[in-house]
């Protein structure tokens, strides 16, 4: 993209009367210094900023996310970076906690961040998405799938929010018409009290309900409690056909084995946080037959290539296997680099742009954003714990 379409783009945001005072005000001042302001103006390095947990029981999948990011930033450097610029990352650990994402926010915008891959608990990067947007910096989230999050950007008019992953009022639905279609009508639904545990639990309450499943139990939990037997023993009795709980593998681990403690044999149901190996480990051979919602990422030669690249690459510190977001984190990466050099610039209402106009080809195949800030699609598909790992139901049977 060169600097004349910049301009052109900038003339058709304002021009559309849809942009917020204050982001007009700045698309003025990127017009202006866009025409003026040579590539080599552009600050060395190129700070990319990830947040996520690195510590505390959902450190892994923090850990999934930076080392994404890293092998993207490295792989950009090797080829001599972007603009004429390394490329460098800044890690926060948000600890999964909703009080830290203003801060770990604020502490990446004073660090000088020109872009973030992030974060990964939707009641995280909801606030974290608002201190971004104010500082005009485009975040992507790889893993948070509460629809709120982008939902709220478009009504604010915030055009720096954006989501690589489906959103929960896709992955709900395709869980409950799953247990329907086989007959589980009798549903307990669990979840963590959290944004994305309580929101997913109730897109899979929604749908159930409204094709004819009976709702037999709906209560939530501390996301640090492990101890799970209390809340079990109101269904002990119920006959129930499934249980679907809203909530991350740390959780979801223990449950599974004090439900089969406790004699309850209803399928485990559970969503896009709990398909890690850390789910298996902890529940053991009680993790068998459990029933996970998540894309099939690694439906192609590019994200096969990428998992093998990612599993050398790491090796050497004990890494096994890509995590499932690690592709992502990867991709958005990429893609906001991409969109850095698309646009000419670092400025964050035009490196936004050039995301939403680009066709991104990535190793998830081919992304667009739409006006929320969402991908255009994100198949979910049915997972299921078969001999100690996780196989794409449609190839288990």
């Amino acid at each position: 993209m060169n600097k004349q379409s910049i301009l052109t783009l900038v003339f058709l945001a304002l021009a559309s009367g849809c942009i917020p005072v204050k982001e007009k005000e700045t698309l003025q001042s990127v017009s202006a210094n866009s025409a003026s302001t040579p590539v080599s103006s552009v600050a060395c390095p190129i700070l990319i900023g990830v947040a996520g947990p690195r510590t505390g029981p959902q450190a892994k999948s923090g850990m999934d996310l930076d080392l994404g990011t890293q092998m993207a930033v490295a792989e950009w450097n090797e080829k001599g970076g972007a603009l004429g610029c390394q490329v460098e990352r800044i890690m926060k650990d948000d600890r999964s906690e909703e009080t830290e994402a203003r801060s770990v926010a604020q502490s990446l915008i004073s660090d000088g961040v020109v872009g973030v891959v992030g974060h990964f608990n939707s009641g995280v990067t909801y606030p974290a998405s608002e201190a971004y947007a104010e500082a005009f910096i485009p975040m992507i989230t790889p893993a948070s799938t509460n629809p709120n999050i982008t939902d709220r950007a478009l009504r604010e008019g915030w055009t720096t929010v954006f989501r690589l992953c489906g959103r929960d009022d896709d992955q709900g639905p395709v869980a409950a018409n799953f247990a329907l279609e086989r007959g589980m009508n009798r549903i307990a639904i669990f979840h963590d009290k959290t944004a994305y545990g309580e929101g997913l639990a109730q897109a899979f309450q929604d749908q159930a309900a409204l094709n004819g499943g009976e709702i037999v139990h709906f209560t939530g939990f501390a996301k640090e409690d492990t101890d799970f037997r209390p809340h079990f023993t109101p269904i002990l009795n119920e006959e129930i056909d499934v249980v679907f709980f809203g909530g991350i593998f740390n959780q979801a681990g223990p449950m599974v084995r004090q439900m089969r403690e406790m004699g309850i044999t209803a399928a485990f149901m559970s969503g896009d946080g709990t398909i890690y190996q850390e789910f298996i480990d902890m529940a053991g051979e009680d993790a068998e037959g459990a029933l996970l919602t998540f894309p099939n990422v690694y439906s192609s030669q590019e994200a096969l290539a990428f998992k093998a690249d990612y599993e050398s690459r790491f090796s050497d510190q004990g890494i096994t296997e890509a995590g499932p977001y690690a592709i992502y984190s990867y991709v958005a990466t990429n893609m906001l680099l991409d969109a850095i050099v698309a646009a000419n610039t670092t400025e964050g209402l035009a490196m936004s742009r050039a995301l939403r106009a680009l066709t991104h080809s990535t190793p998830l195949g081919s992304v667009q954003f739409n006006e929320k800030g969402d991908v255009n699609e994100s198949l979910y598909v049915i997972w299921v714990v078969k001999d100690g790992a996780f196989v794409p139901w449609d190839e288990s049977h």
